[in-house]
């Protein structure tokens, strides 16, 4: 009996030594209940267990929400919403001219997608988050007295601030400070924040540590723009994907215009002046949308979305050995890519699985359908 007490003891002793190092680990742990000040909904990118990041262009915030929604499985089930631009008026009492959705994210655990949206135009626009299960239910993610932890983007443009004077009339940057966060991604404990800054350089990379706390990384980025032939500062990363060469991270960052620029993640280093590798030019007067990166037949692809030039597969194989592109380009040049013909007016994409993803496309009188395709 004495035995049993003690060996109970020892158990009960080493699980109050170990309870503290796994609620640290637990990447949830630096949440707290509130309701987040969302000012706008841009850009997401799921997280751990669950957690979505949502980017605050209008507030200069990245907002980490725990959706609650941590149901695996090993197959998600197809989604498909017509008109879903409709439904979310409708919920709302509104029309669907006054619904702008800004960004689509598959959660991997469940495979639910979900939208951030703007409920009418300009800056006082109303945030909201939408979700979509497999049986295409929408239903909005409520935020009150939600779980959540704000990292502030310093250095955002100012709000109203005017466009460089080279980029105006050009329709690229009209307003800086919505530019100020253009994507983000989870990787390794660190979410990746591209965008504008106030500074010189600046087109630049946040580096933010996964939970939150008052460190925020962040590093300038300079490329040759083949299309403008000329370096850059200014033109901010539309949409990225981390990828592995040679057992490295890098960044592969798709720009206005369409320039395919490798970053290693190593130098994104604070207050680093980091110089891209231009390893592609995808054809000019263009703009990025949405990128995944994905596998098929023992091969690694880009799927790239834009707004003139179709989806693009391009093979990923050649990108560690890409020339740099240091000289102006007529058109294209660089890594080559195949223009998925059956795929159109595809706005935004995110990887549902190894096999598909769902797409937010413009289909028959110019209504918003999501939608699962096979990866080409």
């Amino acid at each position: 009996m004495i035995l049993r007490m003690r060996i109970t003891l020892a158990l009960l002793l080493a699980a109050a030594l170990f309870a503290p190092v796994a609620r640290a680990a637990d990447p949830s742990a630096s949440l707290k209940r509130g309701t987040p000040d969302l000012k706008s909904a841009g850009p997401m990118a799921f997280g751990p267990d669950g957690i979505l990041f949502v980017g605050d262009t209008t507030g200069a915030a990245l907002f980490a929400i725990d959706t609650g929604d941590r149901s695996r499985t090993e197959k998600p089930a197809a989604i498909k919403v017509e008109n879903i631009s409709k439904k979310i008026a409708d919920m709302l009492g509104t029309r669907p001219q006054q619904v702008r959705i800004n960004d689509l994210a598959i959660n991997p655990l469940s495979g639910n997608a979900y939208l951030s949206v703007s409920r009418g135009r300009g800056p006082d626009a109303s945030p909201l988050i939408f979700r979509v299960n497999g049986d295409g239910k929408l239903e909005e993610l409520s935020l009150e007295n939600a779980r959540f932890a704000r990292a502030d983007i310093p250095n955002a443009p100012a709000a109203g601030a005017q466009a460089p004077a080279k980029a105006k009339g050009k329709g690229q940057m009209p307003d800086p400070r919505s530019l100020s966060i253009t994507d983000v991604a989870y990787v390794d404990g660190r979410v990746f924040v591209a965008g504008l800054s106030n500074e010189e350089f600046s087109s630049r990379l946040l580096a933010i540590p996964f939970p939150f706390n008052s460190e925020v990384d962040g590093a300038s980025v300079e490329i040759y723009h083949g299309s403008h032939g000329r370096f850059e500062t200014r033109s901010p990363i539309r949409t990225f994907v981390t990828y592995k060469i040679k057992g490295e991270p890098y960044l592969l960052a798709s720009y206005t215009c369409t320039p395919l620029v490798k970053v290693p993640v190593a130098d994104l280093k604070a207050g680093a002046h980091v110089k891209g590798t231009t390893i592609a030019e995808l054809g000019n007067r263009n703009n990025p949308l949405d990128m995944v990166v994905y596998q098929k037949d023992g091969k690694d692809y880009l799927l790239l979305t834009n707004s003139s030039r179709g989806v693009m597969k391009i093979p990923t194989e050649g990108a560690g050995q890409a020339a740099s592109i240091t000289s102006r380009v007529p058109d294209r040049q660089g890594l080559g890519y195949e223009t998925i013909a059956s795929l159109k007016d595809v706005e935004q994409l995110d990887q549902l699985d190894g096999a598909r993803a769902v797409i937010l496309v413009r289909g028959q009188g110019g209504a918003l359908n999501l939608e699962t395709i096979d990866l080409p």
